[in-house]
C-alpha cells in the first residue's frame, strides 16, 4: 500500500521519488552522522510493511511520520496501528522514518505535516490499514508454515493461533517470512466499538524518557566534533544586514568564525554556544533598517480601524440581506446593538527556541531538527544546500513546543544549512537565543471586528453583520490557498455548513466579511489560528445581544441553535457540568461559549470572581465532540493544556510594535499563566462518531470568551480588547 500525494512544501526532483521496494533503513541510529555510522541496514529486523517492524523478541516498532510536540500524536497513532495489528501493547515502541526515505518510497507514509490538529484525523485511515495489512501478512506466514488455511488462524496480543489444532506462534518467529509476502490489496478495518487498544486511556509512550531526562530535544543534541552557532538578524521587520566586523571577535576564546548567514542575519560559530553568543553580542554590526523603522502598534490599529468602515470586503458567510435589515430596524427606531472588539499579535513562545543541526559536504547534507513538517524541512535543507533532494536527509527529533511555528516556517533550517555549508564536513548546531526567538517569529495576526445586530420586539435576532479587519495568514504564508483574493482561513468557525467548522447560529439576515489589511509584520499559524479571536468576537457579542434582549444567555443561544444539535449538545453539557441552572456561590459568576473548529464541536463554561480588581478563574468545564476518541486521557490533557494557552493570551498575551520591531523579547514582558492562576478544569468528552475531529486546538478558542462573559456577569462591564492586563477590572 502506498499513499500518492503531492509534496506540500514545493515540488521535489523527480528522481528523488523513485521507489525503493522493501528497503529498511537504519532508523534506530537516530543521531549518527552517516560518515561515522556503521551500515546498520543489514542488521535491522525485517519490516512487515512501512509501518510495522517486528523484532525476533516480539518487540514491535511502529513508524510514525507525524511529529510529537507534547500533543500525544505519537502515542495515538501507535494505538491505531497496534489495534489493527493485534500486537502486545507492552512491547510497542516507535520511530520516525526520514522524509527523504518517504520520497524514495513514493510517499508511503503520507504527509509529514503536523498542525491544524490533523496528526490523527488526517492519517487514521491509512495507518490503521498499515496495521491491518501487517496482521494479515503475519497470519499468512504462520499459516504457510503450518500448511493450513489462513482463515483458520487469528492473531491476538502478538500471538497467532490456529483454531482447529490449537497451535500457536509469536509475531517475532514469523516476521521474516511475513516481510517477504505481498501485502493484501484491501483490508477491512475494525468498528471502533470493538477497539481494545485504541479508544483507551493508555499511558503515553514518551512519558518515561521525559521524566528521566533521557529524551533528546534539538537543543540537547550532541554529535562528535560538533560546533555551535549563535545568530542575530536585523530586529526591524524588513531590515537587512549591511556589514559586520568579523575580525573584532574571531580571536575571542573558542570562536571559529563570524559569518554572513543570509541577507538579514549574521552568526558566530564557536566550540560552545555560550562563547558563540558572547562573541555575537560583541560583534560590531550595521543594519539597513529598511522602510518599516518607524512602524508602531498605534499605526497598525489605525489601519485596521479604517478597514472596519471600508466599502470593499471579502464575504465569508451571507444569508438574506443583513445591511438592509439593519438599516430598516434603525430607521424604525428598533433595537440595534453595535460593538467593536480587537485581538493583538501573539508570539508562539515555544519553550525550546528554534534550532537545527546540519552537516554539509559536497556530496551530502544531513539536518537533525525538531520540526512540525519533515518534508518542508527537507525542502528547505535542499534549497539552502545547493544539492539535489536525493542527496539530503532530515532526521526528526521530538519538539519542545511547536504551536505552528515549526511548520510552514523553516527559516532556522535554512540558516543552519547555510552556516554548515561554510564549515564543510563539520556538524554545526544553530540555537536561537530567547530574544532572537521572540523578535523573529511568525505572529498570530492582529484583527479587529465590528459587530452589529438587530433585535425584534420579541428579542429575536433578525440581522447580524460581523466585519473583520486585519491580516491574512495565507496571503503571506500560503498564497496558493487564497480563493479569488480571499483568505478562507479568516472565517474559521463562522462559515456555513463546512465540515472543518461552521457557525452554530441561524440568523435570517447574516453577513460576515473581511477587510484585508496586511501590515508588514509576518503572520503565521498560531495554535488555534483564527478560531481564537472569532470565538471571542461572536460569543461575546451573542452575550451582548442576549443582555440587550433581556434574555438568559443559555436560553437565548438555544433559540439560535435549534438547527445545530451537535453544537448545542456540547454547550448543554458544559452548562450542566458547571451547574448553570443553580446559582453559584456568593461572589462568583459564570459565562458560556461554544464554537466549532478543526472538525470538532467544543464549548466551555467558566466560573470567576473579581475582588479588589483582581480576576480569579475558579473553574472551567469543557465539553468536546471530536467524533472519535483514540485516547480519552490524552484528550483531557490537551483540553487542559489548551486552556493554559488560551487563558495566557486572554490575560497577558500581547506583542506590540515600536520602531518597526517587537518590544517583547523575553518572558518578563511576554507573560504566561502561572500555576497558581490555573483554574480547575473538568473535561466532558462526547464522541458522537461518524467523523474525525481535532483535539489540540479547538478548545483554546472557548477559554477566553467563556471567561469574558463571566467577567461581564461579575462587573457589568464588557472588556472588548485583550489582554486583560491592560484593563482596570471593576
Amino acid at each position: 500500500m502506498s499513499i500518492n500525494q503531492s509534496v506540500s512544501r514545493r515540488n521535489f526532483i523527480v528522481g528523488s521519488a523513485a521507489t525503493v521496494g522493501g528497503l529498511s533503513l537504519g532508523f534506530h541510529v537516530p543521531f549518527a552522522i552517516p560518515a561515522l555510522a556503521q551500515d546498520a541496514a543489514s542488521a535491522l529486523p525485517p519490516e512487515i510493511n512501512a509501518w510495522v517492524v517486528v523484532k525476533p523478541d516480539d518487540t514491535v516498532v511502529i513508524r510514525i511520520a507525524r511529529s510529537e510536540m507534547g500533543q500525544g500524536t505519537l502515542t495515538g497513532l501507535a494505538q491505531l496501528v497496534a489495534e489493527e495489528l493485534e500486537c502486545d501493547w507492552s512491547k510497542v515502541t516507535t520511530e520516525y522514518p526520514p522524509p527523504g526515505e518517504n520520497l524514495k518510497r513514493n510517499r508511503v507514509w503520507g504527509s509529514y505535516s503536523t498542525g491544524g490538529s490533523r496528526g490523527i484525523r488526517d492519517s487514521h485511515d491509512y495507518v490503521r490499514k498499515g496495521g491491518a495489512a501487517a496482521r494479515h501478512m503475519l497470519i499468512a506466514a504462520a499459516a504457510a508454515e503450518w500448511n493450513v488455511p489462513a482463515g483458520e488462524c487469528a492473531a491476538a496480543n502478538s500471538v497467532i493461533t490456529h483454531g482447529p489444532s490449537g497451535r500457536s506462534t509469536s509475531f517475532g518467529k514469523v516476521a521474516q517470512a511475513a516481510g517477504r509476502l505481498t501485502p493484501p490489496s484491501d483490508v477491512t478495518l475494525k468498528d471502533p466499538k470493538d477497539w481494545k487498544i485504541a479508544g483507551k486511556p493508555l499511558a503515553r509512550l514518551d512519558t518515561v524518557e521525559k521524566l528521566t531526562g533521557r529524551q533528546v530535544y534539538g537543543a540537547d543534541l550532541k554529535l562528535p566534533g560538533m560546533l555551535n552557532a549563535a545568530i542575530k538578524a536585523c530586529p526591524i521587520f524588513g531590515g537587512t544586514l549591511a556589514s559586520f566586523d568579523a575580525a573584532a571577535v574571531e580571536t575571542m576564546p573558542g570562536v571559529k568564525k563570524a559569518l554572513k548567514v543570509d541577507d538579514t542575519s549574521v552568526a558566530v560559530v564557536a566550540d560552545t554556544w555560550w562563547r558563540a553568543k558572547t562573541a555575537l553580542d560583541a560583534l560590531p554590526i550595521t543594519w539597513n533598517e529598511g522602510p518599516n523603522k518607524d512602524l508602531t502598534s498605534a499605526a497598525i490599529r489605525q489601519t485596521l480601524a479604517e478597514g472596519l468602515e471600508a466599502d470593499e470586503a471579502f464575504v465569508g458567510n451571507k444569508q438574506g440581506d443583513a445591511k438592509t435589515e439593519l438599516a430598516r430596524v434603525a430607521a424604525a427606531g428598533g433595537k440595534v446593538i453595535t460593538a467593536t472588539y480587537a485581538f493583538p499579535y501573539q508570539n508562539h513562545a515555544t519553550m525550546e527556541p528554534m534550532n537545527a543541526t546540519a552537516l554539509w559536504t559536497a556530496e551530502k547534507c544531513d539536518v537533525w531538527v525538531p520540526t512540525q513538517n519533515g518534508e518542508a524541512s527537507l525542502a528547505a535543507a535542499a534549497e539552502a544546500s545547493g544539492l539535489p533532494v536525493a542527496q539530503c536527509e532530515v532526521h526528526k527529533i521530538h519538539l519542545g513546543g511547536g504551536f505552528g511555528r515549526r511548520g510552514n516556517f523553516q527559516d532556522y533550517v535554512r540558516q543552519s544549512v547555510s552556516i554548515a555549508r561554510q564549515m564543510p564536513g563539520t556538524p554545526v548546531k544553530l540555537l536561537w537565543s530567547r530574544e532572537e526567538d521572540m523578535l523573529h517569529g511568525a505572529y498570530h495576526p492582529t484583527t479587529q471586528a465590528k459587530l452589529t445586530g438587530a433585535l425584534d420586539a420579541d428579542g429575536n435576532v433578525t440581522a447580524l453583520h460581523m466585519r473583520i479587519s486585519g491580516q491574512s495568514i495565507l496571503a503571506a504564508v500560503r498564497p496558493e490557498g487564497m480563493q479569488g483574493g480571499m483568505d478562507p482561513v479568516v472565517f474559521q468557525g463562522l462559515t456555513a455548513n463546512l465540515p472543518e467548522g461552521h457557525l452554530a447560529y441561524t440568523v435570517p439576515n447574516l453577513l460576515i466579511d473581511h477587510a484585508m489589511r496586511n501590515p508588514p509584520i509576518p503572520p503565521g499559524f498560531w495554535r488555534g489560528v483564527n478560531l481564537n479571536q472569532n470565538a471571542i468576537y461572536m460569543e461575546c457579542f451573542v452575550d451582548e445581544l442576549a443582555h440587550a434582549a433581556g434574555a438568559e444567555p443559555l436560553a437565548f443561544r438555544r433559540k439560535l441553535m435549534a438547527n445545530h444539535p451537535k453544537h448545542l449538545a456540547v454547550l448543554e453539557a458544559a452548562a450542566k457540568g458547571i451547574g448553570w441552572e443553580t446559582p453559584p456561590a456568593a461572589g462568583r459568576f459564570r459565562g458560556l461559549a461554544q464554537i466549532m473548529g478543526f472538525g470538532s464541536y467544543v464549548a466551555a463554561a467558566a466560573e470567576v470572581s473579581v475582588e479588589d480588581g483582581q480576576l480569579r478563574i475558579h473553574r472551567i468545564v469543557a465539553a468536546t465532540d471530536p467524533g472519535h476518541v483514540v485516547n480519552p486521557a490524552q484528550v483531557e490533557r490537551q483540553v487542559e493544556g489548551s486552556f493554559v494557552y488560551g487563558l495566557s493570551a486572554c490575560l497577558y498575551g500581547e506583542c506590540t510594535v515600536a520602531g518597526g520591531r517587537m518590544e517583547q523579547e523575553n518572558f518578563d514582558t511576554y507573560e504566561v499563566l502561572r500555576m497558581a492562576e490555573m483554574p480547575a478544569v473538568e473535561t466532558i468528552i462526547l464522541p458522537s462518531g461518524g467523523f474525525w475531529g481535532g483535539v489540540g486546538e479547538p478548545t483554546i478558542a472557548v477559554a477566553a470568551p467563556a471567561v469574558l462573559n463571566a467577567l461581564f456577569a461579575a462587573t457589568g462591564k464588557r472588556y472588548r480588547t485583550l489582554p486583560l492586563k491592560n484593563h482596570e477590572l471593576a
